[in-house]
């Protein structure tokens, strides 16, 4: 074989793998897309991969299913995921504690998740308010609730919903950032976290949506808000970074697909979820639920906040010797 005719065969190849793309973005979806999620039925991240998912499934004339599948803070999930053919059925709803915090907190990943995943769509951004007991704490502001804890001896008790989850970290960089001594606690939960600081066992704690009835109760009294702008559901509150310029946790959930995927099925599918993510019941029924407010970010952002998360979170877990049984 001549160099001309080698050229024009790989020339031939080129053209048909390309056509080959174009013709599989054209057919897709072509049976129902799963989304993988790794937390149970009927949590904040299942009602995410729901309210999302069947109006996704209308657009793409196909069903889309949830397949939950629980554990190991999202690492069983996201092997599933990375091991699924690369066609843009198989998806995985992950979270910013995944990608962010795993990757420094376990010995061993199942997967390399920079290189097994292409990042889709960020669906939702929610932030975590910090809430008091009223009856332990005087304060009414942040700057207050520092000056308290920083006479405080012992040092006070915070309640986390475990071991190197984002509520953990935004406290230990909360006291990096003020330079204030608290000592954790970790529960098996939001809601036994909250019980426990509402009970007085513990007297500070960053929360979720969940924990927004409570404060609206009189139960918890909110402070601020971990976001850099206000929150929708408590637009009273300043956020951390008003008081200590730089301070942000944004907490995110994402659609991810596996590495391997072609880009126009990839585009497909971010083009279809924003659409559903404008439509206005979609967002009222995540901001109602509590799941976090709609994102329509552009995946440039979004792969800047993936990237931001995986540094700034593996300092802290490394400056604080954050540890989990694995």
């Amino acid at each position: 074989m001549t160099i001309r005719q080698a050229l024009l065969s790989l020339l031939v190849a080129a053209v048909l793998g390309m056509a080959a793309t174009a013709a599989q973005a054209q057919t897709f979806p072509n049976r129902p897309i799963r989304i993988i999620v790794a937390f149970p039925p009927g949590g904040a991240t299942d009602v995410i991969a729901r309210t999302v998912g069947a109006p996704l499934g209308q657009r793409l004339g196909q069903s889309v299913v949830v397949d939950n599948r629980p554990g190991s803070n999202g690492n069983i999930s996201a092997e599933l995921a990375a091991n699924a053919k690369p066609d843009g059925h198989t998806l995985l709803l992950g979270s910013d504690s995944l990608w962010g915090i795993n990757p420094h907190l376990y010995r061993k990943m199942p997967v390399d998740l920079r290189k097994a995943f292409v990042p889709v769509a960020n669906l939702v951004t929610n932030s975590l308010v910090l809430t008091v007991n009223p009856a332990k704490v005087p304060a009414k502001t942040l700057p207050e609730f520092i000056a308290f804890a920083r006479k405080a001896s012992p040092p006070l008790f915070y309640a986390s919903i475990g071991n190197g989850s984002q509520h953990h970290i935004a406290m230990e960089l909360l006291k990096r950032t003020a330079k204030v001594d608290l000592t954790h606690v970790p529960y098996k939960g939001g809601g036994p976290a909250a019980i426990a600081t509402v009970g007085g066992e513990t007297v500070a704690m960053f929360g979720g949506g969940s924990v927004v009835p409570l404060v609206r109760s009189g139960k918890l009294r909110a402070l601020a808000v971990t976001s850099q702008k206000r929150s929708y559901a408590l637009p009273e509150l300043p956020t951390i970074g008003d008081t200590y310029p730089g301070y942000a946790v944004t907490i995110w959930q994402g659609l991810f697909a596996p590495a391997g995927t072609p880009p126009d099925v990839v585009e497909k599918l971010r083009t279809e979820v924003q659409a559903v993510l404008r439509m206005p019941e979609v967002g009222e029924k995540l901001r109602n639920a509590g799941s976090g407010e709609p994102s329509l970010i552009s995946a440039a952002e979004w792969n800047a906040m993936i990237a931001d998360d995986f540094v700034r979170y593996g300092k802290t877990i490394k400056d604080t010797g954050i540890k989990v049984d694995n």
